[in-house]
């Protein structure tokens, strides 16, 4: 039961996690705007798309997720797929994921780097029922199931981009040829010009000492979503055992409490004819005696008062400490649901 109840909790935060990174419903109101990337075809207005048809769109046409705030409110975000025909897109890279669905990705809000706060996401984001475009970036982070993806430049747009990156190169050295043609000093021996001084080959060390670490930051810092979502997870479920515990430690200090009640009320009774009078009262302590039955046998036993006031007093710590116990675990409980709503929200 208790590892039920554990396995549940954790479950429901991986399902608010994940959904903070999830575009539930399409619902916003506002009207579409049209761009260089993709054009209106309907009146001068883009067409609301379906989200179960972007994965299925003709040759030709684009659809655009549109990210809508009003800044006079506090509510959330809203969001709506509009449906035109596609621009000119050369300027952005398509990007895509292997092996993640394509229609998750339309869902999956999507961010220029990890560690970005939840409601940094991109605000335009294309699709062309293929690859999914974003202007400026050549990559991007989506979170599909609570797990960072990295949406990477396609193959084709990889190619494309290594092409043009090698036409570029080759332009540049028919220039260089072209121009030492016309320069007399082009081919002039460049040893006069070399140096007999010292290397320091420490310096090449220490600069990739510096650039490892710049990188080591980098990876520690992006993954810094992955670390506050299982640490989350886990104070959540430091959470649950912690209020599972307090509950257990609460009914035995209830226990304690009843047992000192009712041997309470039979010290009472003793001593009720001394009318408060101590020295009668430490008087019936010492000889005072009393018959009682075993709790376990049933058979009649003769206690001495001071045997009763000892078991008051023993049941009267048991109380106390098992009341602590459960303060205590109720108190990290509370600390730990604390930390992980932060951690979440964050």
């Amino acid at each position: 039961m208790k590892r039920s109840l554990l396995l549940a909790i954790c479950l429901s935060v991986v399902s608010a996690f994940a959904g903070a990174y999830d575009i539930d419903e399409f619902t916003a109101k506002d009207k579409g705007t049209p761009d260089e990337y993709i054009t209106a075809e309907f009146g001068g207005k883009l067409k609301v798309a379906p989200a179960d048809e972007v994965e299925s769109l003709q040759s030709g046409r684009l659809v655009v997720r549109q990210k809508f705030v009003d800044p006079f409110s506090d509510g959330d975000a809203t969001y709506q797929l509009f449906q035109g025909a596609a621009g000119d897109l050369s300027s952005m890279t398509a990007l895509s994921a292997d092996g993640v669905d394509y229609s998750k990705l339309v869902s999956a809000k999507l961010y220029k780097r990890k560690g970005m706060k939840v409601s940094d996401d991109v605000e335009k984001v294309y699709f062309d029922g293929k690859s999914v475009f974003a202007p400026g970036l050549s990559s991007a982070i989506v979170f599909i199931d609570g797990v960072a993806v990295a949406l990477k430049a396609s193959d084709n747009a990889a190619a494309s981009e290594e092409e043009e990156s090698t036409e570029t190169a080759a332009a540049s050295s028919y220039e260089d040829d072209e121009d030492c043609d016309d320069d007399e000093d082009c081919d002039e021996d460049l040893s006069k010009y070399r140096t007999n001084a010292p290397i320091d080959d420490s310096a090449d060390d220490r600069d990739y000492a510096a650039s490892s670490a710049a990188s080591d930051i980098g990876d520690r810092f992006g993954i810094a979503d992955e670390v506050r979502f299982w640490t989350a997870v886990g104070l959540s479920a430091l959470a649950a055992a912690s209020i599972v515990l307090g509950v257990t430690q609460h009914m035995t200090a209830n226990q304690a409490q009843d047992a000192y009640d009712e041997l309470n009320s039979i010290y009472s009774v003793i001593v009720k004819d001394c009318n408060g009078n101590k020295a009668c009262e430490d008087k019936v302590l010492q000889s005072g005696q009393l018959s009682m039955k075993d709790l376990d046998t049933g058979e009649p036993i003769l206690w001495t008062v001071k045997d009763l006031k000892s078991r008051i007093n023993t049941n009267k710590k048991t109380h106390d400490s098992y009341a602590l116990a459960r303060n205590l675990w109720f108190g990290l409980a509370g600390a730990s649901i604390a930390g992980a709503v932060v951690l979440f929200v964050w």
